[in-house]
């Protein structure tokens, strides 16, 4: 039992070592100390190791004889409390000297580092501000002189956001979601009736003739004759396209670029929508577009027409005396502007409080100004009657490396497409004009 057990004066002297030397080393630190804890640690390891052994293997004849006699004998249960006791305290003594190596290597790094800047040339270690004012030579000499007078001291080491000082510790602020360019509101197509298309030509019939012959006739008298005509007329699906291109470590490595690009070429294709439906000239794959198929404005005579609020009331008039009921106004924000700012003879707003939030409106009839409107020009109509929208393709993004060269330059195409149809049934239900006065 000699050899499973270390004294308890030995065990005290190990721990006592083990406390004692890393506390003296931390304050300066030195090769020698920390190879002495290296070396005491390896000690401490070896005699755990053996002790451990010793343990389980006290553990085990108590096991055996526990199971042979049903009981322990004092001296074996005195042996295992004993065992255990000497393991505990070396393994208490391990875990304190580990902690206390670490710390060593840890001060002996830093002094190193500390070292290696006064060699690149970083001069003395920075002082703290209170060091610096402790050692400044005018607070010695004002000290000296009986504290008489007054004594501003400027300190050089106030923390700042330079590298070195808080500057470490300083993170920029990131804002992932982007500032994206402002986006035009179209609402042309809103106004509009909406359909579909399964076909690249959408048919349909619009009535030309209507001769109306009704009048009062007598019993068994010859009845007259009035007389219709419709026109087959025909209006081709037509499509709306762009392109960009993005490389693959871009795609990759943004998250949100891929979206983004998405929405843009959306956004583009309906920016171009709106403008083919207000003002496409027909030609080509344009559009037909509604000003090229409304009528044009003709004043009716002795009716006032001095200002852009009498030449739209003609333009309503003109449109009522067609049998139509417009439910909408188009012009450019310019010239809604002009309007709302007109004044009667007093200063007053011919529209009211400025104050006040209003739907933009005259005579009963929503206005809708729009950026794809050109200053100075107008349509007043009955949008829904007038044109019908026939979709054949909704926007679409696709994303593909078959272009070119994409697939050996990295690059990958986005295209964005739609396809659509634009029928203007009822010309005459649309009346168009400008402000040009004589």
């Amino acid at each position: 039992m000699k050899n499973l057990m270390i004294s308890a004066a030995s065990l005290a002297a190990l721990s006592g070592h083990a406390s004692a030397m890393p506390s003296a080393v931390i304050s300066a630190p030195r090769m020698d100390a920390a190879g002495s804890v290296e070396k005491l640690l390896a000690d401490v390891k070896s005699e755990l190791s053996r002790v451990t052994d010793d343990v389980r293997r006290t553990a085990e004849n108590a096991l055996a004889e526990a199971q042979k006699t049903g009981t322990l004998t004092e001296e074996t249960k005195n042996t295992a409390d004993k065992a255990l006791v000497q393991f505990n305290s070396l393994s208490g003594a391990l875990n304190k000297l580990e902690g206390k190596l670490e710390a060593l290597e840890s001060r002996s790094t830093d002094v190193e580092q500390a070292l290696a800047e006064g060699r690149r040339g970083g001069g003395a270690a920075e002082m703290t501000v209170g060091q610096e004012i402790a050692a400044s030579d005018k607070l010695k000499a004002y000290i000296a002189g009986g504290l008489s007078g007054n004594l501003v001291l400027q300190p050089q080491s106030a923390i700042t956001t330079a590298a070195g000082s808080a500057g470490g510790v300083i993170w920029p602020t990131e804002d992932r979601d982007p500032a994206n360019m402002t986006r035009q509101k179209l609402a042309i197509r809103s106004l509009l009736t909406q359909a579909t298309s399964e076909s690249d030509v959408v048919h349909y019939s619009r009535q030309t003739t209507r001769t109306n012959a009704a009048a009062p006739t007598a019993e068994g008298g010859a009845m007259p004759e009035s007389s219709y005509g419709w026109t087959k007329e025909t209006s081709n699906v037509k499509k709306i396209a762009h392109v960009t291109h993005a490389s693959d470590e871009a795609l990759a490595d943004s998250g949100q670029l891929a979206s983004l690009i998405d929405s843009e070429m959306r956004y583009g294709l309906d920016l171009e929508e709106e403008q083919q439906i207000l003002a496409g000239d027909g030609l080509g794959e344009n559009l037909a577009g509604l000003i090229g198929e409304a009528t044009s404005f003709s004043a009716a005579a002795g009716l006032p027409n001095a200002t852009r609020i009498d030449r739209l009331r003609l333009g309503l008039l003109q449109l009522a005396l067609a049998n139509y009921a417009a439910n909408g106004i188009t012009l450019s924000p310019i010239d809604w502007a002009a309007i709302e700012l007109l004044k009667d003879t007093q200063g007053r707003y011919i529209f009211g409080d400025p104050n006040t939030l209003k739907t933009p409106m005259l005579w009963g009839t929503d206005v809708v100004p729009t950026l794809s409107h050109s200053a100075g020009e107008w349509m007043v109509g009955n949008f829904a009657m007038a044109a019908t929208i026939y979709d054949r393709q909704a926007a679409e993004i696709l994303i593909s490396s078959e272009h070119g060269t994409n697939f050996v330059e990295g690059l990958k195409t986005l295209r964005g497409t739609k396809r659509l149809a634009m029928a203007c049934k009822r010309p005459a239900a649309l009346v168009t004009g400008d402000f040009t006065f004589a």
